[in-house]
């Protein structure tokens, strides 16, 4: 009886020790585990860096506009400040670089729109306009800018390379004529010039031509 009482004493003691090993074990996992997570939120890279910047200030309106990224496609952030409801921040990927940015009362009911310019990668660099429009001062609603193709007149001979500004209360678009033959870096058509001006659609406000030139 006293040899049986000895033996169950030593197995309940190989148990305790056998236990607080496994707790140690777990504690020094759990350790260690707390340890990788932190290696991997300190090996997250910085934000990329900012490739274009500007601040537009209109009718006590302002926007922070902002570009990161290189390459074919960048980020775009702009914070609006200054409207009475919504200045919220906000942020879209971008085909392309943005390589200007304007602001203007386009429709003159007291209140800016911008506008950004932007350009696709590649030899064509075709332009493109993302544009904004302040609501009765509260927010800011996108403007539709027409795909180019969506006119034949305006269209014809259209191979990219355009340059985008505000005339008075006018978004003007201008670029090379290319003609059958013409080599990218050589267009012998002249130059078109499109004239857009902002108006009310059913569902935002939009852009539409409303004068073609050629010279």
């Amino acid at each position: 009886m006293k040899q049986f009482k000895t033996i169950f004493i030593s197995i309940l003691l190989t148990l305790s020790v056998i236990a607080c090993k496994n707790k140690e074990g777990k504690s020094n996992t759990e350790k260690s585990g707390i340890d990788e997570v932190s290696k991997v939120e300190h090996s997250i890279p910085e934000e990329q860096e900012i490739v274009f910047q500007k601040t537009l200030t209109l009718q006590n309106i302002s926007f922070d506009i902002k570009t990161r990224g290189e390459g074919s496609i960048s980020q775009l952030t702009i914070q609006p400040k200054g409207l009475e409801i919504d200045n919220r921040k906000i942020a879209m990927e971008v085909d392309g670089q943005v390589v200007d940015a304007e602001i203007e009362d386009l429709n003159s009911d007291g209140f800016p729109e911008i506008l950004i310019y932007t350009v696709s990668a590649g030899s064509g660099s075709y332009g493109n306009v993302i544009g904004y429009s302040v609501n009765n001062g509260k927010s800011i609603s996108q403007i539709y800018f027409p795909e180019l193709f969506e006119n034949k007149e305006a269209s014809m001979g259209y191979m990219g390379h355009d340059e985008f500004a505000i005339v008075e209360t006018s978004l003007v678009r201008r670029f090379p004529i290319y003609k059958d033959g013409d080599t990218n870096n050589k267009p012998t058509g002249g130059t078109r010039q499109i004239q857009y001006k902002l108006k009310d659609g059913e569902a935002s406000r939009l852009f539409v031509i409303n004068k073609i030139s050629e010279y």
